[in-house]
């Protein structure tokens, strides 16, 4: 009973984690469709679309826009 109690706490610990992985935020000219730049961040999906759309607002200046892939 006491190795059920301590997996089930295990498996909760588990599933409260967040998963980071490599997001990319792709920066590319509206006019002609190229892709001037990419950033690569080790982070949470919402904290990915987050950063990428702060470049989003940098970069709408030079009428570019910015999306994760």
């Amino acid at each position: 009973m006491k190795k059920l109690f301590i997996l089930a706490i295990l498996a909760g610990a588990f599933s409260l984690t967040s998963c980071k992985k490599d997001y990319t935020c792709e920066c590319k000219d509206n006019t002609t469709g190229i892709v001037d730049i990419t950033y690569t961040q080790k982070s949470t999906k919402s904290k990915a679309k987050t950063w990428c759309s702060a470049f989003n607002t940098q970069w709408a200046i030079l009428d570019s826009s910015c999306a994760l892939k």
